[in-house]
């Protein structure tokens, strides 16, 4: 087994996130808020890095070249359609965003969409479903609201 040659390391810091050393190289990866399994395999093909190894016996220099690929996906050949913000509404560039910057970024999203009046900027300031899905039984909230019985005399 080539795993036993490194050392082991339970937990390991990746793009600011504590990653679980003891899982495969893409799971690990996909504890990441913005990459989910299918993008943590193309990170470590394009890192040069067998998907199969775990997290925790990988390296220093090997840690650096995913890190090195997770920040610039376009640049090590990674397509653009398996990025999370194509086409920035501000810069107009192919970006994908991670951690805190893509909870901020949805977050702005969705203020614009409130801002603007846009359909579905009412229904996220009305707090009802967004995406088409039907209203009149589910997503309710408060307290059940039933039919009163009548007292027995």
């Amino acid at each position: 087994m080539a795993e036993l040659a490194g050392e082991f390391r339970p937990i390991v810091r990746f793009l600011g996130t504590d990653l679980d050393g003891s899982l495969k190289i893409p799971y690990a990866l996909a504890a990441v808020k913005g990459i989910g399994v299918r993008l943590g395999y193309a990170i470590a093909r394009a890192a040069g890095i067998d998907s199969e190894k775990r997290l925790g016996f990988l390296s220093d220099e090997e840690l650096r070249r995913l890190e090195e690929v997770a920040k610039d996906l376009q640049r090590h050949g990674i397509p653009a359609w398996i990025l999370n913000r194509r086409k920035d509404p501000t810069t107009g560039k192919d970006l994908h965003l991670y951690g805190s910057d893509l909870v901020f970024a949805i977050r702005e999203d969705i203020q614009r969409e409130m801002r603007i009046k846009s359909w579905r900027g009412i229904r996220h300031s009305l707090g009802l479903k967004v995406r088409g899905q039907r209203t009149r039984t589910t997503g309710r909230t408060g307290t059940a609201v039933g039919v009163s019985r009548r007292r027995q005399q």
